[in-house]
């Protein structure tokens, strides 16, 4: 005879942020970006993740070729601001996309480009899961 009770539930209840969680963790991000520490930038990424770069052609997957990446772009200390933004969320998941524009103190440089971010929440924590950022098409 089938029980009418609820199934006994194992799994931890999973957070859905709020916009303005969603928003914090890109300060998360920019703030360890602009502490200069590869490491704490690399420390925002899931362990299982990808990171399309704006200043290059190679995907970065493993946490070493992240490191690679943000050691080389550090040297330029950059800043970003948002210009743009959409961010969706659900249990579990969020997503941050639009446009920011960076600052490179290095070079005095700005560049404004496209981004996109999806989060997980996995292990206590939000990390990032996908991270695309790419060039405006008419810039040079």
């Amino acid at each position: 005879m089938a029980s009418a009770s609820a199934p006994h539930r194992t799994d931890s209840v999973v957070p859905t942020p709020t916009e303005h969680e969603v928003a914090a963790l890109f300060d998360r991000w920019n703030a360890a970006l602009q502490s200069g520490d590869p490491h704490a930038v690399v420390a925002c990424y899931a362990e299982r993740s990808i990171l399309l770069p704006t200043l290059s052609r190679t995907p970065r997957v493993t946490a070493a070729e992240k490191l690679d990446y943000f050691e080389q772009f550090l040297k330029l200390r950059p800043s970003s601001r948002i210009v743009l933004r959409q961010i969706d969320r659900g249990p579990g998941f969020a997503s941050d996309a639009g446009l920011y524009a960076f600052t490179l103190a290095a070079t005095g440089q700005e560049l404004v480009v496209r981004y996109s971010f999806t989060y997980r929440f996995s292990d206590g924590a939000w990390r990032i899961t996908t991270h695309h950022s790419s060039a405006m098409p008419e810039q040079p």
